[in-house]
C-alpha cells in the first residue's frame, strides 16, 4: 500500500500536571513507567487509574506520562455520554481553553478541574522527513483510508502533526476504531 501509516487506537486517558499527580497520589508521588508508547518519551504509567466523575457517571482512566503543563482528559463521544458531559469539543491535544471540566479522584485525593476534557481530533504524528515523503506540512488536513474485509472507512479531517520528536503513526479514538473495524495491526493510506 502506497502512503502506508500505522493506525493506533488511543483509548480514554488523562495527562496530569506534576501538582495534580501529588494531589491525586500523595505528596512526593511521581509517575512511573509501566510501558513505553509509540511516541518517543511517552508512556503508560504503572500508577493506579484515576476515576473521572461526571454529572451522570464515572469512568476509570489510565494515566499517561510524562507530566504536562495542564491537565487534559481525552475521551470518545461514548465516554462523554457515559459521564453525562455535554458539548465536549473535538480538539487537538493541548487546546483545552473553554472545554468542560470534571472531578478527578485518585487513591490519595481528588481535584476538580474547570477545563481540560476533549475528544482528541484524529491526527498523524510524523517527523519532518516523514512529512517530506508524504508531501504534507504541519497542520495540513488530509484523509486516511483504512481498508479491511468488513468496514473499509475513509477518515477525513485528519491533522498532520509534524515534529522531529514524533514517530509515524495515526491516532484514532475507540469509537472510530470500532466504526472502522480497525482491530489489531492496522495501516491506513494517506489521501490528500
Amino acid at each position: 500500500m502506497e502512503n502506508k501509516i500505522l493506525v493506533e487506537t488511543s483509548a480514554r486517558h488523562i495527562h496530569l500536571t506534576a501538582e495534580a499527580v501529588e494531589t491525586l497520589y500523595g505528596k512526593g508521588a511521581e509517575l512511573t513507567v509501566k510501558k513505553m508508547l509509540s511516541q518517543p518519551g511517552q508512556f503508560a504509567t504503572g500508577n493506579d487509574k484515576i476515576t473521572l466523575v461526571g454529572p451522570k457517571g464515572t469512568l476509570a482512566v489510565s494515566v499517561l506520562g510524562p507530566t504536562r503543563p495542564s491537565n487534559q482528559v481525552e475521551l470518545s463521544y461514548t465516554d462523554a455520554r457515559t459521564l453525562g458531559l455535554k458539548s465536549v469539543p473535538v480538539r487537538e491535544s493541548g487546546d483545552v481553553a473553554g472545554t468542560p471540566g470534571l472531578k478527578l479522584v485518585g487513591p490519595a485525593g481528588e481535584i476538580e478541574i474547570s477545563e481540560g476534557v476533549i475528544i482528541a481530533k484524529r491526527h498523524i504524528h510524523m517527523t519532518p522527513a516523514d512529512a517530506e515523503v508524504f508531501g504534507v506540512q504541519d497542520k495540513q488536513v488530509v484523509s486516511v483510508k483504512i481498508t479491511n474485509d468488513s468496514r473499509t472507512t475513509v477518515f477525513g479531517d485528519v491533522v498532520c502533526r509534524v515534529n522531529p520528536n514524533f514517530a509515524l503513526a495515526m491516532h484514532i479514538d475507540t469509537d472510530e476504531c470500532n466504526a472502522a473495524g480497525a482491530f489489531g495491526e492496522v495501516y491506513g493510506e494517506l489521501i490528500k
